[in-house]
């Protein structure tokens, strides 16, 4: 759970318990002008997103280990990332570009259609592989854990008491998660190649791909922060609705013990002041506040 100046991760222990860790991190805005300035920004949030992200994998793996097992080193965790990203380079930039140059001669020379070929290819390949992994049991328990995150957001927001039974009753889905930038992503990118042409040498259309990622990741982050500061209007609900498509596949509705789980990382983000003013609201899930307490 990511707070404005804290973040926070819990994880349920072999023993049953919840343990939480606090994090202090301010606005990135206030730590950097440079964050402030729209399309970088998005890139540096982006950046920092995926550090946080991988911090608290470290850490709740580690923790959530039974004891015979050994912990995850530090060279452990590079070579995870190494060959992550090595494979979305492969299967989401050269697989495409792969597909439209085996069906180029079907194409008739057309560089919009080379291009149009390859985002589709490559927004066809980010869905089955979102749809693919959650078919996986590990997978679709973190999907289940993803939805208890935002469930407890929605409750949170809506004043209510951060309970079991009411923060049951939301959705899965919600407007600012971060599947909706990765859906932006690729449909941005099947616009921006699409201008650029196909009449360049194979190693630059390659390097582009990779270089405009950054640019791409700004400009879609600029639409997400539209989109969620403009939620109740039409337009931010049209760029909303992909995402929220999307997240039909990335999240699945909790069982109890996950949402304890996540009301006690939204608690642990939280500053004092704050969870007083949670507890203010009526009774808040018992087995969250022994972690934070």
């Amino acid at each position: 759970m990511r707070a404005p100046n804290r973040w926070a991760v819990a994880v349920r222990l072999p023993s049953g318990e919840i343990e939480c860790s606090t994090n202090d991190l301010p606005r990135l805005s206030s730590r950097s002008r440079v964050a402030r300035v729209p399309f970088i920004r998005g890139i540096l949030v982006l950046y920092e997103s995926l550090a946080l992200g991988f911090k608290a994998l470290s850490w709740s793996a580690q923790r959530a280990v039974d004891d015979e097992e050994e912990e995850l080193t530090g060279l452990q965790l590079a070579g995870t990332i190494t060959l992550s990203v090595v494979a979305v380079l492969a299967i989401f930039i050269l697989a495409p570009l792969g597909v439209a140059r085996l069906l180029s001669p079907l194409l008739g020379g057309s560089s919009f259609a080379f291009n149009v070929v390859d985002g589709v290819v490559r927004g066809l390949l980010f869905i089955g592989y979102v749809w693919a992994i959650g078919r996986s049991k590990e997978i679709k328990r973190v999907f289940e854990y993803h939805g208890a995150e935002h469930q407890t957001i929605h409750a949170y927001e809506a004043g209510q008491a951060l309970t079991v039974e009411n923060i049951q009753t939301h959705p899965p889905e919600h407007p600012r998660c971060g599947t909706n930038f990765l859906l932006i992503v690729v449909l941005l990118a099947l616009i921006v190649f699409t201008l650029i042409g196909r009449d360049i040498p194979w190693q630059w259309l390659i390097g582009s791909r990779i270089l405009l990622i950054p640019v791409i990741a700004g400009l879609a982050y600029e639409i997400l922060r539209f989109s969620g500061l403009h939620g109740g209007e039409a337009l931010g609900r049209f760029l909303a609705a992909p995402g929220l498509w999307l997240q039909k596949l990335t999240t699945s509705h909790p069982s109890d013990d996950q949402v304890e789980v996540a009301v006690a990382s939204l608690l642990a983000a939280l500053t004092e002041e704050e969870v007083e003013e949670v507890k203010a609201r009526g009774p808040v899930c018992p087995a969250a506040l022994r972690a934070v307490e």
